[in-house]
């Protein structure tokens, strides 16, 4: 079990590391990593390119926590505690991933897959907090920690496993750690709103201009300071990146 278990764990870490976000946008010419926030997930690309490439890295993002949760059904049927971890594994490949300088998205994609996988009506319940807040604030941030601090007394009063359950306090800690510039524009007012509009004009002259070492210098194209994308740059906020 202990050979399996671990397998599982190294191998959804390597999954959840796999840079949907940047490969998405590479294929439409942009360095994701260089425009809006710098962030690899699905909010930044839906700025960067719009509904549909945003929609597309949101579901092979959260498909990243979810597979590694499935597994860990299969291969454990009565271990919640080893889905959690497979899924979490993927959650962390996925904001820290080695191929991108152990830099990537806020993780709350991938921890709804993960949270599906592990407890289906935890996520539910998170789900429908996150959706609601999300409609009523427009803040993609404010919407994600307290969808994902949710799942704490959710998965508590559903009958989780208590090594789920503490899980969840962990990541909910995570979460609010990897959102410490948002909390701090949330205090001052300058948060900008979500939406699913196009929000970043790329440039005429950005061309992908190949080569780079490994994924973290895909597509990287110097831009002169007075470029559009360079004054896109400067009225969004650096950092602003959660469903991703």
């Amino acid at each position: 079990m202990t050979v399996q278990l671990v397998c599982l764990l190294v191998g959804s870490y390597i999954l959840g590391s796999i840079p949907f976000g940047v490969l998405v946008a590479r294929s439409q010419g942009i360095d994701i990593m260089s425009i809006g926030s710098g962030n690899t997930g699905a909010t930044n690309v839906m700025r960067a390119l719009g509904k549909g490439p945003g929609l597309l890295v949101f579901f092979l993002d959260l498909l990243k926590g979810l597979l590694p949760a499935l597994a860990g059904r299969w291969l454990f049927p009565d271990r919640q505690e080893f889905w959690f971890l497979a899924g979490i594994c993927a959650v962390l490949g996925h904001s820290l991933s080695p191929f991108l300088g152990f830099r990537g998205g806020k993780g709350i994609s991938s921890a709804l897959g993960m949270t599906v996988g592990t407890s289906p009506f935890t996520a539910l319940g998170a789900f429908v907090i996150f959706s609601s807040l999300l409609g009523t604030t427009r803040f993609m941030s404010l919407a994600s920690m307290i969808g994902v601090a949710s799942t704490v007394p959710l998965s508590y009063f559903l009958g989780d496993s208590h090594w789920v359950t503490g899980g969840y306090v962990l990541l909910t800690i995570f979460v609010v750690i990897r959102h410490r510039a948002n909390i701090d524009r949330l205090r001052k007012g300058t948060e900008p709103k979500f939406t699913f509009k196009k929000t970043i004009q790329k440039p005429a002259d950005d061309e992908d201009n190949g080569g780079g070492d490994g994924m973290a210098g895909v597509g990287a194209v110097p831009k002169p300071p007075n470029s559009p994308l360079a004054a896109e740059v400067r009225e969004e906020p650096p950092g602003d990146e959660s469903a991703s």
